[in-house]
């Protein structure tokens, strides 16, 4: 929806010892991401069997299965591949800031796709443009890319290339680099963005999400740890740790709304940390109701958490149509509301003359909750009691994920009962800081969005709409 923090980016990788068909693994793989982002999506596959990979890319704008036909698929051979699907948070939605880039250089290859934004992406291109380097994207990912290339060209092997260019990487990132023979993969220092390592009977696969290791049958083996370099090859899987530090700051947006509800992040449970947020919401904010709903998809499991805490009745109030396209790309607010209004339905006779507590992962500009408030008083709702499962937005996120700059966020310049007013709620809470450590188990937490503490760093000034 239009008033949602969006998704960041999701990159998927394999490496197969006796296939050449792993396109279709990707292909699955990336379909299991869709939700981290629908804008555009690519796969590069190569082959350890020719000098210089047969590298072969496709990518366009559009989601998984609107780029990728079985044809396409089947004419890509390779037992090394990478795909990725963008949601744009450093540069523009166009399919030329579409993932992978690939390169060719003296010797041989390269593929890269990235999950994240770098603080320090101005500073690296304007490097490379002065040692005479040119660039055709907006994005980070172009920057790393041609890093990296010059990097390769100076160093013994990919990985030497590798551990040379991420010395230089400041932000979060979780990047996979495919060379002719090896896939290697890296996540910043403080484990900002999430990658995994999944195991198949002949190869192995790194990915986002453990989902999608599901999706592509492997067996999931571990999380990346923060700061480790990961290299595959027929040797197997070796680990560098050199750069690995006891510092850790994971998203804590990652549990409360981009990652899917199936999925584990550094050991813990998705759907455990979003059930478990709703019970801290019942604890924290009471309220005499009829039923306990949630906003589909984001809020529905933090409500069954609420309504188990609460005793109250976990009801569905909303039917949401599958099939109505992406409401945040329609032209004006006019048209996006109605998209909103086509996208979800309040069902009346689960709301009518009930106090309702509607639960949703977050409040950005107060839109789409609003809008939704007004939906389910129409239908007769008497009372509208709403519960956020994340503490009010007060500052811009530099990583990756796309928190509008301060000016755009509604508690930067309303107080919650402000809030609660304008939204027409009967009451409002949000989700206690100091309760978001418990719903992870207490891993340590990048929670700069709610608190202004940032683990890196950042820009004084957020720069105008970045996108990756």
């Amino acid at each position: 929806m239009d008033d949602k923090i969006r998704e960041e980016c999701g990159v998927f990788g394999i490496w197969d010892s006796t296939r050449e068909d792993v396109a279709q693994d990707i292909y699955y793989g990336l379909l299991s991401l869709q939700h981290r982002g629908q804008e555009a999506a690519g796969i590069a596959v190569c082959s350890s069997t020719g000098p210089r990979g047969n590298l072969i890319l496709r990518k366009d704008q559009g989601l998984v299965s609107e780029v990728f036909s079985e044809k396409d698929l089947s004419g890509m051979k390779g037992n090394i591949g990478i795909g990725h699907v963008r949601y744009s948070t450093a540069g523009d939605s166009t399919a030329v800031n579409a993932q992978p880039f690939t390169c060719y250089y003296q010797k041989g290859t390269l593929g890269i796709v990235h999950n994240g934004n770098l603080v320090n992406a101005e500073d690296l291109r304007s490097m490379l443009m002065n040692h005479g380097y040119s660039f055709q994207a907006t994005s980070d990912t172009e920057v790393i890319q041609q890093l990296l290339a010059r990097m390769r060209s100076e160093s013994r092997s990919i990985e030497e290339a590798v551990k040379r260019t991420v010395s230089y990487l400041e932000g979060g990132y979780a990047l996979l680099i495919m060379s002719p023979r090896k896939l290697v993969a890296v996540r910043d220092p403080l484990g900002l963005k999430p990658l995994c390592i999944g195991k198949t009977k002949t190869g192995w696969i790194l990915a986002s999400e453990s989902c999608a290791l599901n999706a592509a049958g492997a067996e999931f083996i571990r999380d990346v740890r923060p700061g480790e370099i990961i290299k595959i090859s027929k040797k197997g899987l070796e680990s560098d740790v050199s750069r690995c530090s006891e510092a850790r700051a994971h998203c804590v947006f990652e549990y409360i709304y981009f990652a899917r509800l199936d999925s584990r992040m550094d050991e813990v449970s998705v759907y455990r940390a979003r059930f478990r947020g709703g019970q801290l919401l019942a604890d924290a904010f009471p309220v005499e109701a009829d039923l306990v709903t949630g906003v589909p998809e984001s809020g529905l499991t933090a409500a069954a958490g609420y309504a188990d805490r609460a005793g109250i009745p976990y009801v569905q109030a909303f039917y949401k149509n599958s099939y109505i396209g992406r409401t945040f790309i329609k032209p004006t607010q006019k048209e996006r509301e109605s998209a909103v209004h086509m996208k979800l339905s309040v069902l009346e006779d689960a709301v009518r003359d009930k106090r309702v507590v509607l639960l949703d992962d977050s409040i950005v500009r107060g839109t789409t909750i609003a809008h939704l408030i007004r939906m389910m008083k129409e239908a007769g709702a008497k009372e509208v009691h709403v519960r956020i499962s994340s503490p009010p937005f007060l500052h811009p996120c530099y990583y990756g994920t796309d928190v509008p700059e301060s000016s755009q966020l509604l508690a930067q310049r309303m107080s919650t009962e402000q809030i609660r007013e304008q939204i027409g709620a009967d009451s409002l809470g949000y989700m206690r800081l100091e309760d978001l450590d418990e719903t992870v188990d207490h891993i340590p937490l990048c929670k700069a969005c709610f608190d202004g503490i940032y683990p890196t760093e950042v820009p004084e000034e957020k720069p105008a709409e970045k996108e990756n």
